[in-house]
Formats: structure tokens, sequence, C-alpha cells
């Protein structure tokens, strides 16, 4: 069993436990070819005629190191629970265990860049991936292996290797989508943004504070000029509706009887989440930025992160920063769109953060994680829908 008290003192250790909860021995092995109806979660989801996601194996079964199949649509996401949610959603029938392995020049341009323990360095692979069709788009959904705050080597002081930013621009120029959506789990920074509310935005901002610190990069903003349609999210609201249940958070009390108040022990009921979509522009001010961060950072009451950003996470930033990086080198460079849930709200800032009282501002973000991660991974799913559909 992890050592919790640990794992919450050590960043790099609390990130990769959030990346890599609900693994098992399956997810660094071969691809499972024939699903098995065991591993597949029917989420009853009732998609608008004509617009269900319809997955669609491969003619042929592609090596590893073969390059990825055209699409119109690329989405990305990052751990366990995203990428579950992501296969009961948009490629149903087939979980993440038969998605196709991708190494592709894994050990000819990766392996050097990447530190020992990473996900990426278990996996041995760069990621996994399955087609999909949403009306009449092609889609690839993919999971990374690669990490922002998990694979860097030392390069200098605040410095180190970014091997994601290698990864998109590989698939990028092997899928040649017109859009990028890179979907997933992330802290809420705002105080009103509820468990499972997903924030969509077109803007990406590095906040980087720990190996990257002193990366050109850091605190550099990215906008994408997408459009986001909103046709399908009266849609994708009552898709949400259909497992709200399983978002519903519990009563909390103090941990002990001796926390008396006025001879009892008080219990706090828990707020009842009615998860909707918070969209740059409307929601929040236009181009809201998400963050990213080289560390598990999360939005509290205290730490002011709403004034800089829509949510945290450690990521997003990366695909901003290579689609622009194609456009100033003359390259056809696609659109890109953030799309993250609230796997967490925000987190109560007067809490104990010191390792000497145990760190319960970590503690309860991962518990939420932990608890919540994959149905709020179905919302992000969903919306990745939407914005397809539309």
């Amino acid at each position: 069993m992890p050592n919790i008290a640990k794992i919450e003192s050590d960043p790099i250790e609390l990130a990769r436990h959030v990346i890599e909860y609900g693994k098992d021995e399956s997810d660094d092995g071969d691809r499972i070819p024939v699903p098995e109806a065991s591993l597949l979660a029917d989420l009853g989801l009732q998609f608008p005629a004509g617009l269900a996601p319809t997955p669609t194996q491969l003619d042929i079964e592609p090596t590893t190191s073969d390059p990825l199949p055209k699409a119109e649509v690329l989405v990305v996401t990052w751990t366990v629970a995203e990428v579950e949610a992501l296969a009961d959603t948009l490629t149903p029938g087939f979980s993440r265990r038969n998605w196709y392995r991708y190494d592709r020049f894994f050990q000819e341009r990766y392996i050097d860049q990447i530190r020992p323990g990473a996900p990426a360095q278990a996996a041995r692979r760069l990621g996994s991936y399955f087609p999909t069709r949403i009306g009449g788009k092609r889609v690839l959904c993919f999971k990374s292996e690669l990490h922002l705050n998990q694979d860097g080597i030392k390069t200098g002081e605040g410095t180190a290797t970014l091997p994601v930013a290698d990864l998109f621009r590989q698939i990028i120029g092997e899928v040649s989508p017109q859009l990028v959506i890179t979907v997933g789990t992330a802290g809420a920074t705002f105080p009103d943004h509820e468990l499972g509310d997903v924030m969509i935005t077109r803007g990406a901002k590095f906040r980087l504070q720990r190996e990257f610190r002193n990366e050109n990069f850091n605190k550099r903003s990215y906008e994408s000029d997408f459009v986001i349609p909103t046709t399908h999210l009266t849609a994708g609201r009552e898709l949400m509706r259909q497992h709200e249940k399983e978002l519903v958070e519990p009563d909390f009390g103090p941990p002990t009887i001796r926390y008396l108040l006025n001879g009892q022990v008080p219990l706090i009921p828990a707020p009842r989440n009615t998860p909707d979509f918070k969209i740059d522009g409307a929601a929040f001010d236009e181009f809201l930025p998400m963050l990213t961060t080289d560390f598990f950072e999360f939005g509290t009451s205290a730490n002011g992160l709403e004034q800089e950003g829509c949510g945290v996470e450690m990521g997003d930033a990366v695909l901003g920063m290579v689609v622009e990086r194609m456009q100033d080198e003359g390259e056809a460079a696609p659109r890109w769109l953030v799309i993250r849930n609230a796997s967490d709200p925000q987190i109560n800032g007067g809490l104990p953060d010191q390792p000497r009282n145990r760190n319960m501002q970590a503690h309860w973000a991962v518990w939420y994680y932990e608890t919540y991660g994959y149905w709020t991974s179905v919302n992000s799913a969903i919306a990745t829908w939407a914005m397809i559909a539309g």
C-alpha cells in the first residue's frame, strides 16, 4: 500500500499518483485485441440520432511503430481515469486495454529525454490510441504516456528536457488534424465552479515554479482562434445529467467526537452538484487560460489562482506552444482547444499545508480525484463530443 503521507509531501510522487491512479498490469502490457465484456462499462448515453460515437477498428493490425492514422480531430488525454472515461464515452465497446499501442521513435528520439521512474519508462511507449467517428468526422483518441512534470531530465538550473513537446509535434504531423483537443481533469480555481463542471477554453498559460522555472516559455500565454460551437451544448448537459448521482458528495464532520459544538458533533451537509459547461467569453473572461504547472497544484480559497486561470493542470500549454512554433516556422498548424473537468473543487485554503501537520489541502485534493476522477472525466469526454459534433 502506498505511503500517502509521503506521497502528499513529494510533488513529483503526488502527480504520479494522480496520473496512474487505477492503473493495473494490463496498462503497461500489449494491447488486448478482443474486447472483454467484464472490462467494459455501459454508460447508457443516448446521443442525438446520427451523432453517437462509432469506434472503428483498423482493417490491418498496426505495429507499435507505425505512424498514426489520419483524422480531422485529434483528442489527447493523460491519466488512467481520463482514458478510461474517454474510452467508455467515445470508443464504447473498446476499453483502454483494447487501444492500439504506439512507440514510434521511442528508442531513437525519446528514451534519453525521460528520467527513470517516469510512466513512459514503465510502459516503454509514447501512448495508445483508437479511431472513432462522430457524425462525418474522423476522430483519433490518444492517451499520452509522456507528462511535463514526470519526464524531464535536468539540463540546468530551472531547465529540463520536455519530450512531450516533441510528441505533440510528431503526432500532429502524422494525424494532420484540423483541430486538436487536450482533455482531462483539472483543479477548479473559482469558488463557484462545482465538482464535475467542465471548463472549455481557447487559452493556456505556463505557471512553472520548479524544474522549468527558468525556461524562456515560463509565464507565456497562448490563444487559439477556434470558434466554440454551441449547437450541442444542451444535448451535452442532458447527457451529463444521466450520471449526476455519481457526483454526490458526502456530508462531512470532524474526525473524532471530541470536536463538540454546543454539546453536539457538527455535521456539515455537502453541496449538491449540478455540473455545467464553463466556457470562455461566457462563464469567465474571454481567453482566461488554463494554467499549466510543473507540479500538482490546485486552486484554494487563499492562493488566488482564479485571477490567473479558469483551472490548473499539468500539460495543456505545451500544445499551445507547439502550435505557435509551427505557425512561426510556416507549417500548417491546427486549431486547438482545452477541455478540462473539475475533478476537485476549490480547496479550503485555511487547512494546514505543512508536512508536520500533514498537508491536508493536498490530502483532500487527492481524495476528490481518487473518488470522482473517473465520473468527472466522463463529463469532459461528453464536452469533447459536443465540440466535435458541433
